[in-house]
């Protein structure tokens, strides 16, 4: 990793003019929210603002003694009823049986995921290991994206955008990030009503195109205590002005519904842009956030990955956190868990595996209190 590279990325603790972050109440109540608002207008795009529209929740089915005993099963209906007609996005649940608490969650954006609402298949896989998850005294929890919006081009009015009036739209309007991302944070909407979940320690995780949803969902809702992105790449947790992989260019003209169409105007312009994605990663300070990488993921670059984790460490230390805890990309299979910034590089291909959950799982088990940590009895 070439840190001279570091140099010409923005500045998370200067203010747009020009003075210095001097505290960490100048960065909660004011450079905070102007980062954010970079992000909105430029790349990710404005969500519908609270108010503009009702939602309800309903459990579909409930079934006890799932996954060989060891957790009920649920499947909630989430309704949006907006201007222009209602949309309902199936979120799929398994909650440990045998708690002496409520349950610490880690809901899975995911993007590979078939319909959420009438799913028949009782058991996670690699991919989403639910039994795993659960054993670990964790509610698995998992939000297929396709569901929220189709994931292909001219399609967002068919999903959950739909409610809302197209002629709205505008060039720092959100794109199918964001829109993934808001129901990201409406399922958490629904987990702080389950009495068998303890919303208050909620990690938000993604791989690929749903490790960059993560990323924004946790920047844009502050109650997750944990946001994890795997494998994320460009507009992700990747600089954007150090990648070998995927560039703004690249990822505008192939998924150019992803985000607003002002990030278009950065297509090979990377420098112009006035943020970068370790100002992303720092936007979850002092919460908890976790970057992973795989060796044969050139496409994400693993390099400008962990850069960006070691570009946002200045903003934790602010805070009073300490942040991933190296300045060089450490080995494969070498987690770097001991502080508020969680990194590992894991052998392989670009995927979500056993061993990244095994990695988040222990970092939470870390983080989080452990005298508030619930239990598996027996």
């Amino acid at each position: 990793m070439k840190q001279s590279s570091q140099s010409a990325l923005p500045a998370p603790l200067i203010f747009s003019g020009g003075e210095p972050v001097r505290s960490p109440r100048e960065w909660r109540e004011k450079r905070r929210g102007e980062i954010r608002e970079l992000f909105r207008t430029h790349i990710y795009g404005h969500s519908p603002a609270a108010g503009t529209y009702l939602q309800t929740f309903k459990v579909l089915s409930e079934t006890p003694r799932a996954l060989g005993g060891t957790a009920t099963r649920r499947q909630i209906a989430m309704t949006f009823e907006g201007p222009g007609g209602a949309r309902t996005i199936g979120l799929l649940m398994f909650v440990p049986e045998r708690v002496t608490r409520p349950a610490p969650v880690f809901l899975l954006l995911d993007n590979r995921m078939e319909s959420g609402l009438y799913r028949d298949r009782d058991a996670g896989s690699g991919f989403w290991p639910a039994e795993e998850i659960v054993k670990r005294g964790y509610a698995a929890a998992a939000l297929s994206l396709p569901d929220v919006s189709p994931d292909r081009d001219g399609a967002l009015q068919e999903g959950t955008q739909g409610i809302f009036p197209a002629s709205l739209r505008t060039d720092d309007s959100w794109g199918a990030i964001a829109t993934w991302a808001w129901a990201g944070s409406r399922a958490l909407d629904y987990l702080e009503t389950d009495p068998d979940v303890d919303a208050a320690r909620a990690a938000v995780v993604g791989h690929s195109r749903g490790g960059k949803t993560a990323l924004w969902c946790g920047a844009e809702d502050e109650r997750f205590a944990l946001v994890v992105s795997n494998n994320s790449g460009s507009t992700g947790a990747a600089l954007a002005r150090t990648t070998r992989g995927e560039k703004i260019a690249d990822i505008n003209q192939s998924f150019p519904y992803w985000f607003c169409e002002n990030y278009k105007r950065y297509s090979g312009r990377e420098n112009d842009l006035p943020v970068d994605q370790h100002e992303l990663l720092a936007l979850m300070a002092p919460r908890l956030v976790y970057v992973s990488s795989a060796t044969d993921d050139a496409w994400a670059d693993p390099d400008s990955e962990f850069a960006a984790c070691v570009a946002a460490e200045p903003v934790f230390a602010l805070l009073g956190r300490s942040g991933v805890g190296a300045s060089e990309i450490p080995p494969p299979e070498t987690p770097l868990h001991s502080g508020s910034i969680g990194y590992h590089l894991r052998t392989g291909r670009h995927d979500l595996t056993p061993y990244d959950w095994k990695c988040f799982m222990d970092f939470a088990d870390r983080h989080y209190p452990l005298a508030a940590m619930s239990t598996l009895a027996g």
